[in-house]
Order: C-alpha cells, then sequence, then structure tokens
C-alpha cells in the first residue's frame, strides 16, 4: 500500500474544529448555509465551491454532534495510521465525489430545489476506512452489542439501503452516505490498492 509521505498533524482534530466554527457562524449569519450548503439551482449558476463546502454545513446542533462524534472516534485512528496527508486526500474525495454523485442524481430526478449538507459522505467512507484498517477491532452498538468494525459497518450500509428504498427517514441524505461509503471503497481498490472485502474477511 503507497500511499503519501507520512505525516501527523491531527487534520481530524482541525476538521471538527472547522465544522463547529461554520455551524456557530451559521447561527450568527443564517443566510451562510444558503452560500454553503449544496444546493443544485446554485451550482447550475456557479456556485461550484458548494460542492467541497457542504461538507461543513449542518442543519442543527445533533447532526453536528454526531458527525463530530464520528469523525473524532473513527477519523483520529484512521488518520493515525494512513498519515495526515493521505487523510485527508481520502476524507476530501469521498465527501467530494459523494457530493458530485448526489448532484448529478438530483439533476436526474429533477429534485432541483434541494438542500444538501453535512460531511456525512465522508464520514460513512471514514467508518469504511476504519473497518478496512483495523478490521479485528469490537465496536459496541449503542454501548451495549459488541460487534466486529467490519459487520458494523456493513450493517449501517444494508441499513442506509432500506431506509433509501422505503423512503424513511425523509431528509437524511441516504444516497450521499451510500456514495461516501462506495467511493471509499474504490480509493481503497485504485489508490490504495487494497481489497476491502479481503481485509474484511480476515476479522477472526
Amino acid at each position: 500500500m503507497r500511499t503519501l509521505r507520512y505525516s501527523y498533524n491531527n487534520s481530524a482534530l482541525i476538521l471538527i474544529g472547522i465544522n463547529i466554527i461554520v455551524y456557530v457562524l451559521e447561527q450568527i449569519f443564517p443566510r451562510l448555509a444558503f452560500y454553503l450548503a449544496l444546493y443544485p439551482v446554485a451550482v447550475m449558476h456557479g456556485w461550484v465551491w458548494q460542492i467541497i463546502t457542504y461538507m461543513f454545513v449542518h442543519g442543527n446542533l445533533s447532526h453536528l454532534l454526531f458527525n463530530m462524534l464520528a469523525l473524532f472516534v473513527f477519523g483520529v485512528q484512521v488518520e493515525r495510521h494512513l498519515g495526515s496527508r493521505e487523510f485527508l486526500s481520502y476524507y476530501f474525495s469521498t465527501g467530494i465525489f459523494a457530493g458530485l454523485f448526489s448532484f448529478v442524481i438530483f439533476l436526474l430526478t429533477n429534485h432541483y430545489n434541494v438542500w444538501l449538507m453535512g460531511a456525512s459522505g465522508a464520514l460513512f467512507a471514514i467508518q469504511l476506512a476504519y473497518a478496512v484498517i483495523f478490521p479485528k477491532a469490537v465496536l459496541y452498538l449503542w454501548g451495549l452489542l459488541p460487534l466486529k468494525a467490519p459487520l458494523m459497518v456493513l450493517g449501517f450500509t444494508a441499513l442506509e439501503i432500506v431506509l433509501l428504498l422505503l423512503g424513511l427517514q425523509s431528509g437524511v441524505a441516504h444516497l450521499t452516505h451510500l456514495a461516501g461509503f462506495g467511493f471509499g471503497w474504490l480509493y481503497f481498490l485504485i489508490r490504495l490498492k487494497k481489497n476491502p472485502w479481503l481485509s474484511f474477511r480476515r476479522t477472526s
């Protein structure tokens, strides 16, 4: 596995700080979300930065807290393993491609007036990376049920597919979550030359 030159700069913690700062600014300047969240009509009119900035916008405090908790729990460990440069490459690549994919789907399905916000697409990719890198790690679902990391990640992915097909939890970007997972998988295959499935099989 060939990665960018290793360094460790607490990038995951810096990303958490940036997300918190943006959320505070949103509360002070409510229209900020209008400029930063991914709005298909705005992107078509040249606001292409939204394909990146949507990852730093959150709809409410619980949305922010859950995402930042996931970034702290999984992202810090992934960054320590990959190094900050590769971690940031992975985080932004998967997040941007998840946003682009969602944008194309919005256009194809005539959903022009929707807002996409949050780091969840990149964070699904980060959770995948954690499971690939630490396939024997045990996580506690709801703090009670012990599960191997790959099983938990695959379980959450299956749940996202079910919720997407059933149309439940409207307003939650299930497709973006799945796109993050998918692009994370491709990143491992193409960039890191590692098949996640083979890693998942080595959990015993």
